[in-house]
């Protein structure tokens, strides 16, 4: 089943990233992209984890909350009332029992879960509807051990899914969510209910006239590139801050939690990396958005035993410019999800999963030269299997500098 899964993701990313004809300018998404949609929302996600969930004989009389989550997904629309999604839903830190009978052990409860539902609206005006949301998610819960004695198994189960909300329609393009996400209880796994309520927006990509598609590709004024070749390196000399203050586990002062839930850290750390990576446009708009397919190999070493590995992988990038001027163009990108086959598993004695598993990274960059020749970049990287396995301890890639040639 964890298989199946896990090839799902891999066939629908593929037809994302490779579903650009060639035959249309870049400018104009193809069939599937112009169905295509993204969505992010944040909100308060609740379960009522309590003693009752412990091993007998082990209890708290305090617990550590935090309600701050996030729904990220994508989405197909099947027809205009109709769409097909799927994503994952988890909390940006996870619940912790307090000091466990008094003897100072504090231990935490991970959990998320990987969401396939439909979705159907109903318009209620021109701008509002109301939708209903019924599927399935793959709930992955890591428990905790004390003394080698388990006190809160791990759990992976697959359960139902339901939910309901408003979107209101900005414009053809962007609408506004308000979600309410439930998840009933599992007496079999010892696991209590789980609901959320988030706030949104979705991206809709669509077609444009050819006329207009042609102005945008012709238009010179704003630099996309055609192809990307990257060479990265980094160490973890330099440490680990942007990989903990965008994964919100940056220290400051009397805070724990510091930073913007925006990406992931991991428990095995990378001393050193190596990436050669390539890219290519396969869909943008006329000025602001490109979305990119690419191939990447990327070698590193491990901090706490050296061990070598290789990570081969296929991704999408989505890039936003942030500034153009007459010198530069300035981008983000962020890419999720990209299958990667790692030659090894289980590193530094760490629980990593299989060696199928998902490539992250986030980036800040520019454009510059003559003719936009060359490119510098910042990135990090990150390897895990997004928890769809309870072994999933992950990777964290610190910063790499890039240096790039467009052509």
């Amino acid at each position: 089943m964890k298989k199946k899964i896990l090839l799902f993701f891999i066939i629908l990313l593929s037809f994302n990233v490779y579903s650009q004809d060639g035959k249309e300018p870049k400018t104009q998404p193809s069939k599937f992209l112009s169905k295509f949609y993204y969505s992010i929302n944040f909100g308060g996600i609740f379960y009522p984890f309590s003693n009752n969930n412990l091993k007998e004989g082990f209890e708290t009389n305090t617990f550590s909350r935090n309600w701050f989550s996030g729904k990220l997904g994508f989405g197909y629309q099947i027809n205009n009332d109709l769409a097909l999604q799927f994503g994952v839903i988890r909390p940006a830190a996870w619940f912790k029992y307090d000091n466990i009978n008094n003897i100072g052990y504090d231990r935490s409860v991970w959990i998320n879960a990987w969401y396939l539902t439909l979705k159907k609206n109903i318009n209620l005006t021109k701008k509002l509807s109301f939708f209903g949301e019924l599927g399935a998610a793959n709930v992955t819960r890591v428990g905790f051990s004390i003394d080698d004695e388990i006190i809160y198994p791990d759990a992976h189960f697959g359960s139902l899914l339901y939910g309901f909300g408003f979107n209101y329609k900005l414009n053809n393009r962007w609408k506004l969510a308000l979600n309410g996400t439930f998840f009933p209880k599992s007496d079999k796994h010892n696991q209590p209910s789980i609901s959320q309520t988030s706030f949104g927006f979705e991206y809709h990509i669509q077609k444009i006239s050819k006329k207009v598609a042609l102005e945008y590709e012709n238009n010179k004024e704003y630099f996309f590139p055609k192809n990307i070749l990257q060479v990265s390196y980094g160490t973890s000399k330099i440490g680990l801050g942007a990989n903990k203050f965008f994964s919100m586990n940056m220290r400051v002062g009397n805070f724990e939690s510091f930073g913007i839930p925006v990406f992931w850290l991991g428990d095995v750390r990378a001393e050193n990396s190596f990436s050669i990576t390539y890219q290519k446009t396969a869909f943008r708009t006329e000025k602001t958005f490109s979305l990119d397919w690419g191939a990447s190999v990327t070698a590193f070493n491990t901090e706490a035993t050296n061990t070598q590995v290789l990570a081969f992988s296929i991704f999408p990038t989505m890039r936003f410019y942030l500034m153009r001027r007459n010198g530069f163009d300035m981008y983000t990108n962020y890419s999720l999800i990209g299958p990667t086959y790692l030659t090894k598993s289980n590193l530094d004695n760490l629980k990593t999963g299989p060696k199928v598993t998902f490539q992250d990274t986030m980036g800040l960059g520019v454009f510059f030269g003559k003719n936009r020749k060359y490119n510098l970049e910042l990135r990090i990287m990150h390897y895990s299997n997004g928890n769809i396995f309870t072994d999933n301890a992950g990777v964290a890639v610190p910063l790499q500098f890039t240096l790039g040639k467009t052509f």
